[in-house]
């Protein structure tokens, strides 16, 4: 019943009939996977009329990339057969290898119907293991290389594009399983076919053979919609719609094309303004999956422009802000955010060298198409392969970030920020399914250092206890009750029993700053109400944490503390009786991107009184 409220009417019904129909084979029925072959365009008519783009060939496209020694390094590694996967490990897949889950070994068929592959299932190991070289994302760093060095790798990348198709036929097999995975395959077969656009290897055959397999990609985006539309509703649905909609205008001849545009564009604005909430904050409460969408949205906007189309002014509204909610929760030496949230490393457009949790090179691109200004001292050259070098859009006024508190209230987070020192606070009110149980969680930054922070994700699909461990609360900066996590774990990516922000502000005083915040939590145990006091000093580099726990009959309160161990943080702890309580280390883990996982240091005071005071050093 709880799920049913959660998820609403809309969804149980949709879900109902969309099971009926998968069981029923009436949705393989919707999928062919042998189409009859057809030629829309030939290619020389294509290269004569080619619609507008970012750039239209490679010939044409101004960068500021350099010929850098990692560049080379990278490029290399890849037309070696490493692919390097969620941006963090490098891992050896065979270049024609489409069809392996490198985690496990598992080569899943290419003759079972999409609608039969399973996508959660521990035996087969993580799907995203297949989708993250089918994604084709690698692509941007060969033609980066390209433009850098003056090489031609277009043989090899359309090879890379015929191989996919030769081993993945229509609608069969692991890799039409996800309609965004499709989207994203699709963004990168166009920017390639763009860059290499008067290349002599781009023959009529591959041309042909190409287009064929784009539009039947694309009509599966189409036929299959709803579910991200209704059932998933978060960066996938948003993939999607932009996905018909650039569809619609770089392939006119189409036969379905205007209308894959309009209804592209409609949906698409239906989910930034149901997605981006109003303050610029995410209903996915997940500062990776907002970057997802900053991208996507900076991809339709430049295509837009470049067609002479435009969107309602609500939804540049809601870029703007989220840009500015993204700027505002940025550690202004690295450029990176907290780890707050589900993180499977998305980076679907990366076009620098910077590390993947630096959000400058993608805030700035939007940035700069909604005020013509940069945000940020350096440019980057993501503005570049955007089709961004200049714009006439003064939409908005350029962002000026200040130090000092910021608070945004319908996403829940409560911000403190110096030159020096970022603190981050969540305190929510869902009004979307919660990712992780990490209601209060404090992060806290120093000089680019994350001296506390948050564990990461590691993977979505692996053991139970590690499951409960990366998204419950045990691997936040917040309070358990014994064992139990905020919230109860229910299936896949469900949360029963939602903690709720009841208060929440920032107040000024003469020498500190103090943020309040008191939620609803651990409802399973009766009705608990967690409070968090936190004080920042002005002048020293210290602050005061205050936990209390009213209604928990005084079952066991555990403070945890994820301390990064290149810091120098101290920690004092006393009971509501000035009592010391002892801090006790544990194993704890912590995962620097999707996929990895490392030891790392848990600290823990714990005490059957209802209220932990602890005081916190930074040197």
């Amino acid at each position: 019943m709880q799920w049913a409220k959660a998820m609403g009417a809309r969804y149980i019904a949709f879900r109902f009939l969309y099971e009926v129909q998968l069981r029923t084979g009436i949705l393989k029925s919707k999928f062919p996977t042998q189409p009859q072959s057809k030629i829309w365009i030939s290619l020389s008519d294509w290269k004569t009329n080619t619609p507008a783009f970012f750039f239209a060939s490679c010939e044409a496209l101004n960068s500021t990339v350099q010929h850098a020694s990692q560049l080379k390094q990278h490029a290399n590694r890849i037309k070696n057969g490493e692919i390097q996967f969620f941006n963090g490990e490098w891992k050896r897949i065979e270049n024609h290898q489409w069809l392996l889950n490198s985690s496990t070994g598992y080569q899943y068929p290419n003759t079972k119907h999409w609608t039969e592959i399973p996508d959660f299932d521990a035996t087969l190991g993580d799907i995203k293991y297949v989708w993250e070289k089918n994604r084709f994302t690698f692509l941007q760093t060969i033609l980066r290389y390209d433009l850098a060095s003056g090489e031609d790798s277009s043989e090899w990348v359309f090879m890379q594009m015929e191989s996919w198709i030769e081993s993945n036929p229509i609608n069969q097999g692991p890799n039409y399983r996800c309609s965004q995975e499709i989207s994203l395959r699709l963004f990168n077969w166009i920017l390639a076919l763009y860059f290499y656009k008067n290349s002599n290897n781009l023959t009529e055959a591959r041309f042909q053979k190409i287009i064929f397999a784009v539009y039947w990609q694309i009509k599966h985006v189409r036929t299959n919609i709803h579910f991200s539309r209704i059932a998933v509703r978060n960066n996938h649905a948003i993939a999607e719609t932009m996905g018909l909609y650039t569809a619609g205008l770089l392939f006119p001849f189409f036969d379905e094309a205007a209308e894959w545009k309009a209804v592209g564009k409609n949906w698409f604005e239906q989910e930034i303004l149901f997605q981006v909430y109003e303050d610029g904050s995410y209903l996915q409460y997940s500062f990776n999956y907002q970057r997802v969408v900053v991208q996507l949205m900076t991809w339709a906007f430049s295509l837009a422009h470049h067609h002479g189309d435009v969107f309602s002014k609500p939804v540049y509204e809601r870029a703007y802000r989220s840009v500015k909610l993204l700027a505002t929760c940025q550690e202004a030496n690295s450029g990176m955010l907290p780890n707050y949230g589900a993180n499977d490393g998305s980076l679907f457009f990366n076009w620098n060298d910077e590390h993947f949790r630096d959000f400058r090179p993608s805030l700035d691109a939007l940035h700069f198409l909604l005020t013509s200004q940069q945000l940020y001292a350096d440019s980057y050259e993501d503005r570049s392969w955007f089709g961004l070098e200049t714009s006439n859009q003064k939409l908005f006024k350029k962002l000026q970030i200040a130090d000092g508190v910021a608070s945004f209230d319908t996403g829940g987070i409560y911000i403190y920020r110096t030159a020096n020192l970022l603190i981050f606070i969540a305190c929510v009110t869902y009004k979307n399914r919660p990712s992780q149980a990490d209601n209060l969680h404090l992060d806290v930054w120093q000089n680019g250092v994350n001296v506390l922070r948050d564990a990461g994700s590691y993977k979505y699909n692996t053991d139970p206890k590690t499951v409960k461990y990366f998204f419950g609360t045990q691997s936040h900066n917040t309070v358990m009750l014994d064992n139990d996590d905020q919230m109860l774990k229910g299936t896949r990516f469900i949360w029963f029993n939602w903690s709720s922000a009841l208060t929440a502000s920032w107040t000024e005083h003469e020498d500190e700053y103090i943020f309040q915040g008191e939620i609803n939590a651990f409802r399973n145990q009766g009705k608990i109400i967690h409070t968090r006091k936190v004080s920042i000093k002005k002048k020293s580099l210290s602050m005061e944490v205050v936990d209390v726990l009213k209604g928990s009959n005084h079952k066991l309160m555990r403070q945890l503390w994820h301390i990064n161990p290149s810091s120098n943080l101290n920690i004092i702890a006393v009971d509501e009786n000035e009592n010391v309580v002892e801090a006790i280390a544990s194993n704890g883990l912590y995962s620097p991107t999707y996929g990895v996982k490392e030891d790392a240091l848990q600290y823990e005071f714990s005490t059957n009184s209802n209220k932990i005071t602890s005081r916190l050093f930074l040197a």
